[in-house]
């Protein structure tokens, strides 16, 4: 069983979203702090993307109320959801 820490969540989720959204261009650079919708990272159509890849990615269900800015809309706020959403099954 892989060992899901911050470090390893954040990884994922950036080379996801580089590959996904970026489609690799390292010049769009951004920080872990950075909201997507703001910068044009990750569009509307994007968050479900990104939501079914961390459903299957890391074995949880994200529930419609969970649906908001505070735990979707950049890399750190990602990684705190995910740990919470984690944490909660182990």
């Amino acid at each position: 069983m892989t060992v899901l820490n911050e470090t390893t969540i954040r990884s994922a989720l950036r080379a996801f979203i580089m590959e996904s959204f970026l489609f690799g261009n390292t010049e769009q650079a951004f920080d872990d702090s950075d909201s997507f919708m703001e910068n044009g990272i990750v569009d509307s159509t994007g968050i479900l993307e990104l939501i079914s890849f961390i459903e299957e990615q890391y074995n949880i269900q994200i529930d419609d109320e969970e649906l908001i800015p505070e735990n979707l809309d950049s890399i750190n706020n990602l990684v705190s959801f995910i740990a919470r959403k984690t944490a909660k099954m182990g």
